[in-house]
């Protein structure tokens, strides 16, 4: 008896730590059902219809990791890598799930010839890499023949991609090819922003607008400069200090703090880092009627803050869509375009989002669900 309190004492602590870090509202039941042993990972891979999961370890280099692959109906599963600090494996894996299948509906609305992925590794960006851990992880990726191609992401740079491709040829985003998508993701997010702008002021002009960038590392950085160039009035906030003190210094932007973000009085608010930031609190904060950034899953629960925000009046340009850039690059050098070709298809998610948009009013379905619907009429047509 005293040993089953003394376990149920300590899942309670262990749920109260995950509810209190990266993890969603919507996440935390999830992985509390994972938890107490319900709903283990091929029931959770069911729910998604997910082809694969990879669990990647090796003590020698301290990698961790979780490679997940989604769909690959339209081609193999592309998506980047991201090393992040989680609090524990049940979040990476919660992370993977989402992050990989948003790659399958990412892909698809682009259309690119590509199926969705994503892999995660669970580290300290800034204190745990070596290319010993790159490489490892990289005999992984190989390990997979083809299945998932693997390029940047958050916390990952092009230099430590170098150390993947020692050891697989299924990767992307090198320096001397495609290199950072970054700069490319960045544009067509300040398109997609324009558009909206359109339909919500009646201009897509961005000259004087408040705008809230959560999140100014390479993504966020590069559509800083582009909304000062624009004229925009610009708020930012970061983890990072020396990150914010370069950004603020170098565009002229204002620093808030990570929560005073969401009470910023503002047009358009721009989440560029981690996903699940428009949620039940922050919605009763956001002064915004434009919601269009970089992030992934910018909905903490789709089905339930995505109509929140179509029956307050914000315009939600969806995030699988607008952040499209960094995968057309790197579909770019798998295909063998042009750098060129690639800013030519970034620049179309300005019609994409407009089509969206005016599907989505004539319709009154939220955004949302116009994107989802558009990116599965395309998976479905090529299984017919």
């Amino acid at each position: 008896m005293l040993e089953q309190a003394g376990a149920k004492l300590a899942l309670t602590i262990h749920l109260l730590f995950i509810e209190n870090s990266l993890v969603t509202m919507f996440e935390v039941k999830e992985i509390r059902e994972t938890a107490l042993g319900e709903n283990p990972v091929l029931e959770r891979m069911s729910k998604y219809n997910h082809e694969e999961l990879l669990f990647c370890n090796d003590n020698e280099t301290g990698l961790k990791a979780i490679i997940g692959v989604h769909n690959t109906t339209l081609g193999p599963a592309l998506g980047g890598t991201r090393m992040w600090n989680y609090s524990n494996e049940l979040e990476a894996l919660v992370d993977v799930l989402r992050l990989s299948r948003g790659m399958t509906y990412k892909n698809s609305i682009s259309g690119l010839n590509l199926g969705g992925g994503k892999a995660v590794i669970i580290g300290d960006a800034r204190t745990q890499k070596s290319e010993a851990l790159f490489r490892r992880f990289g005999r992984f990726v190989d390990s997979l023949a083809g299945t998932y191609i693997t390029a940047e992401d958050v916390g990952i740079s092009p230099d430590d991609m170098i150390h993947v491709n020692k050891e697989t040829n299924h990767v992307v985003g090198l320096p001397g090819k495609s290199g950072d998508p970054s700069p490319v993701t960045a544009y067509g997010v300040y398109m997609g922003m324009k558009a909206a702008a359109k339909v919500q002021f009646g201009t897509d002009s961005l000259e004087g607008k408040k705008i809230a960038v959560q999140g100014v590392g390479h993504v966020g950085e590069y559509l800083v400069e582009s909304l000062a160039k624009e004229g925009a009035q610009i708020y930012i906030s970061d983890i990072h200090e020396d990150t914010l003190k370069h950004v603020a210094d170098t565009y002229g932007a204002s620093v808030v703090g990570l929560d005073e973000i969401y009470d910023v009085d503002m047009d358009i608010y721009a989440p560029c880092a981690l996903g699940a930031t428009v949620n039940d609190d922050t919605l009763g904060r956001l002064k915004c009627s434009i919601i269009a950034g970089a992030a992934n899953n910018q909905l903490a629960d789709e089905t339930v803050h995505g109509e929140i925000v179509k029956d307050r009046g914000m315009i939600y340009v969806p995030d699988f869509m607008i952040n499209a850039g960094g995968v057309i690059n790197c579909y770019a050098e798998v295909d063998g375009r042009s750098s060129e070709w690639a800013m030519e298809k970034a620049a179309d998610i300005y019609n994409t989002t407009l089509t969206i948009l005016e599907r989505s009013s004539s319709e009154n379905i939220p955004t949302y669900k116009i994107a989802n619907a558009m990116a599965e009429e395309r998976i479905i047509a090529a299984k017919q």
